[in-house]
Parts: structure tokens; C-alpha cells; sequence
């Protein structure tokens, strides 16, 4: 099975302790713990890893981000990425070339990838049912001590229609 993790960017981004920075890689842009955690356990149990940015869509770690924002999908904005938009970059990307999706977020990310990513591939949030930032962080720092990745169920897909 051709997998690859897809983790959060953060609202913390390296402008904030580098206000003079230029542009920099997707993989130097998010400086949350969240998003550090969820980065380590992709790089220790995938070969592949994806950032989701609200404003910029699916980033490569070498994709660049040239500068601060403050963006999230539940914004009601025209720099929130759109769904057409998403759907291109999966192509063009090639993450349309994945068949399972293992995603780092909570349950507000269910609905964008629902939509996103190709019906046929299987969608997994391991951490879908924890019940707080800090548990999440917890098991994914338990995760990558014990070399023992985060089991789940799939999302159950809606048909194609």
C-alpha cells in the first residue's frame, strides 16, 4: 500500500521569531509544538509527509512559504484555499498516486479531504478521537518513543455520486 501522512501547519510560524526571515521551506515555516510532533512522528513512521495550509493548500517540506499569515480554514476569507484549488494540487502534486492517507489533524479536516482526495483512497485519523490538544500530543510523543505508530479505523467514505 503507497501511503503518506498529511499533518497540520500551526498558527506559530518561524516570522514570529524571525520577523526579517525571507521565504523559507515548508519544513522550516511551522515552529508549533503540535506541528513539531506531528512532523517527527511522520518522518519516524512514513517515507512521505504533506503539510495542509489553509492558505497555501498541500506543501512539499521543500515547497517554499514566503511569509507570514494567519489563516484556517474556518475563516471566512478569499485567502482560505479553495476545494477546486486542493483538488488541482492533489494532481498536481501527485498525492493522487497514494492509496492511503494517514492525517494528523482533528475532526475539522474530515469534511476538506472528504472532498479533496479521491474517493477511492482510504482516509485515517488516528488521533480523531482524542479529547484534547495535549492528549494528542501525548500519543504521538508516546508513539514515536515506543516505535509503535497510532492505530485507527478508516473514515467511511460517501459514494461516488
Amino acid at each position: 500500500m503507497n501511503e503518506i501522512c498529511i499533518i497540520p501547519c500551526g498558527n506559530k510560524k518561524i516570522w514570529s521569531k524571525q520577523p526579517n526571515r525571507q521565504e523559507v521551506r515548508a519544513e522550516e515555516a511551522y515552529i508549533g509544538t503540535f506541528h513539531r510532533l506531528c512532523k517527527t512522528y511522520a518522518k519516524h513512521f512514513f517515507d512521505d509527509f504533506v503539510i495542509l495550509s489553509a492558505k497555501h493548500g498541500f506543501l512539499h517540506p521543500d515547497d517554499f512559504v514566503d511569509g507570514p499569515y494567519d489563516v484556517s480554514f474556518s475563516m471566512k476569507t478569499n485567502e482560505v484555499i479553495t476545494n477546486d484549488e486542493l483538488i488541482r494540487q492533489v494532481r498536481n502534486k501527485g498525492l493522487d498516486s497514494y492509496d492511503r492517507f494517514v492525517v494528523l489533524t482533528g475532526k475539522k479536516y474530515v469534511p476538506i479531504l472528504d472532498h479533496t482526495l479521491q474517493k477511492e483512497a482510504e482516509l485515517i485519523f488516528p488521533l480523531l478521537t482524542s479529547s484534547g490538544i495535549g492528549i494528542m500530543q501525548r500519543e504521538l510523543k508516546q508513539a514515536v518513543h515506543f516505535d509503535t505508530p497510532l492505530r485507527s479505523n478508516p473514515i467511511m467514505r460517501r459514494p461516488i455520486t
